[in-house]
């Protein structure tokens, strides 16, 4: 039986979707992070080692893979798209194999036409097609030179503002949770461990500002707003760069920070129609993963097709 394994990979997790020749989804996996910018090509090959997995042991279906198709952020750097694309092949040596990012595979959930997705999970993104089919994108360089408005950053700005702020109610009590999320007694610790490793505590910080935020934090509320305020700008610089603003399209939001928070989304919506008034703004309703495996048969089937 001829399988089609779909992977979507970012900076906190990896989901592996299996469908069958007629695109129903068989098998499911999901793995730990696999963006090799963030954790290096060790790491994120054996995450998608793992994912792979979990999807292809949790049925009793016996299958031959036939194409692969995985997103993966960091893969628009040939450093990283290289050695991944090899350990895919080498993996499954009978299939196809298709590395693309992971912002390729939200943009192809999108209606066709001008779109625009914004990805705020771990770092943060937007990519964009024209009128013409031109595809660009902004962001999603990791933090040194972007993600301003993802987890990462608002999880640095948290921990900024509540050991600046004067002492209040308030910033004491984020202070506190903050501390008992990420399992520290004091701030030295919260230093020494950003140092070593900064994924494993900036972006942890997220779901603490997220419940306080929803629980009127006005910290909390102000440190989401400010994060809304750039992904907007963000999404806004990309919109110019294709000539769509001024348009009506649909924006596509998507990442792990997405409907976890109705103060942020609402935040993140309100600053989009402030920028981009006439945007159509909804979460995407596929999963990523299945986009892919989606468009690994589909490439199968034209490869099927031109060979006859």
């Amino acid at each position: 039986m001829k399988c089609f394994l779909g992977l979507d990979g970012g900076g906190t997790k990896t989901e592996c979707v299996v469908v069958n020749e007629s695109g129903a989804i068989i098998a499911r996996g999901r793995g730990p992070a696999s963006n090799p910018t963030r954790i290096g090509i060790p790491a994120a090959l054996a995450a998608l080692k793992q994912t792979c997995q979990s999807a292809i042991s949790s049925t009793r279906i016996v299958f031959e893979v036939a194409a692969l198709c995985a997103g993966l952020a960091g893969t628009a750097r040939p450093e990283f798209r290289e050695p991944i694309l090899q350990f895919l092949k080498e993996k499954f040596p009978a299939a196809m194999v298709d590395v693309r990012t992971d912002l390729e595979l939200s943009l192809d959930a999108m209606p066709q036409g001008p779109a625009i997705v914004l990805v705020v999970g771990t770092g943060s993104a937007a990519i964009g097609r024209s009128a013409s089919g031109s595809v660009r994108r902004e962001g999603g360089f990791g933090p040194a030179d972007s993600d301003e408005g993802s987890a990462y950053d608002i999880g640095r700005a948290a921990i900024a503002a509540v050991r600046n702020a004067s002492s209040s109610d308030e910033a004491d009590d984020l202070s506190r949770q903050i501390l008992r999320h990420l399992g520290f007694a004091n701030w030295s610790e919260v230093d020494s461990k950003s140092i070593t490793n900064a994924d494993a505590v900036y972006p942890r910080i997220f779901p603490v500002i997220a419940a306080a935020a929803d629980a009127g934090n006005s910290l909390a509320q102000s440190l989401l707003r400010s994060a809304a305020e750039k992904l907007a700008a963000l999404a806004h610089r990309l919109a110019e760069s294709l000539q769509l603003v001024g348009l009506k399209l649909p924006l596509g939001k998507s990442g792990g920070t997405v409907g976890r928070s109705p103060f942020f989304d609402q935040a993140i919506d309100q600053e989009l129609r402030r920028k981009l008034p006439t945007l159509s703004i909804t979460s995407l309703s596929i999963e990523p993963a299945e986009v892919a495996a989606w468009t690994a048969l589909q490439l199968f089937s034209k490869k099927e097709g031109a060979a006859k």
